[in-house]
């Protein structure tokens, strides 16, 4: 067995199936998980790349990605819907090898659904609230490592998401960089700005990306990749020039960047699933972490 293997530490959840994924046949599991770490329960989905039961891997841990949703992010997490195809879509790239062969894990970003106010959690362990910086970045690992074979490294793990979720994923790898390598974030907020941070501008700084990667720019590393995709339509509009901005700020020293523009797209799921392949994004990741090793 490879040693980075990391072969499930149990005890298994219950899985149920959620959806089947036409092009393949392959499950998406769902289970709802009571994060020991954060103390919220939420639902999460799963999704295993078809080479995961292929018998020359049967010994090898595979990489996770996991992928954050925009909106509310409650009660489902919409990368689990096989109409967007990011599962289709990860296998078929998997196999002509511009992807590694990702399990993917879906949680709920928020705690609630947001309603009419647009509120939102950033992704945070914002004083007070329920603590979903660490649902999402310990207890959501968690859960993979207790069912499925993984990467003992941070090699193995990385982010994707899309708006709100994309602010979420870029924060988690600049914030814990010795435990995610790479996050691919399509038309990201790049500042914390949920009203829940009120009385909190310590706590909030602590969770701005632009901070963040100045903090791992002094110290030096580790290396973390961002591959960041925005659309020439709608809202992404106005993030394009933000993004630019950080990266001509913090895309320096240990701090990797990835730009891909959509053309003709916008600030939505159908935009960056196919950007992700197009942009060479999903490649560009791909090559700086760890797949699974076959067997001898």
């Amino acid at each position: 067995m490879d040693a980075q293997t990391q072969l499930p530490t149990g005890p298994v959840p219950e899985l149920r199936i959620a959806a089947t994924i036409p092009e393949d046949g392959s499950k998406v599991l769902v289970t709802t998980w009571a994060g020991r770490k954060s103390g919220f329960t939420g639902k999460v989905w799963l999704w295993l790349p078809p080479q995961y039961a292929e018998p020359r891997y049967a010994r090898s841990g595979f990489p996770v990605l996991i992928a954050l949703p925009g909106g509310p992010g409650f009660p489902v997490n919409y990368w689990m819907d096989r109409n967007l195809k990011l599962e289709a879509s990860i296998a078929r790239w998997s196999k002509d090898g511009s992807s590694l062969p990702f399990i993917l894990a879906m949680p709920v970003l928020n705690p609630q659904t947001d309603g009419k106010e647009g509120l939102y959690w950033d992704g945070s362990d914002i004083p007070g609230q329920p603590r979903m910086g660490t649902w999402l970045t310990e207890d959501v690992p968690d859960l993979v490592r207790s069912a499925f074979r993984t990467i003992k490294s941070r090699d193995g793990w990385a982010f994707m998401g899309s708006s709100t979720g994309g602010f979420a994923g870029l924060k988690a790898v600049l914030q814990k960089p010795d435990r995610f390598k790479a996050v691919i974030a399509g038309g990201p907020d790049l500042l914390p700005d949920s009203r829940l941070w009120q009385g909190h501008p310590r706590e909030k700084l602590e969770n701005s990306p632009p901070w963040l990667a100045q903090r791992l720019i002094d110290r030096n590393g580790p290396e973390v990749y961002l591959a960041f995709q925005v659309g020439t339509k709608g809202s992404d509009i106005r993030c394009r020039p933000q993004i630019e901005k950080f990266i001509a700020q913090y895309g320096s020293g240990p701090v990797k960047t990835r730009l891909h523009i959509d053309e003709g797209g916008g600030h939505n799921a159908r935009t960056y699933v196919p950007g992700m392949h197009d942009g060479a994004l999903i490649q560009w990741v791909s090559a700086h972490m760890r797949g699974p090793v076959p067997a001898p």
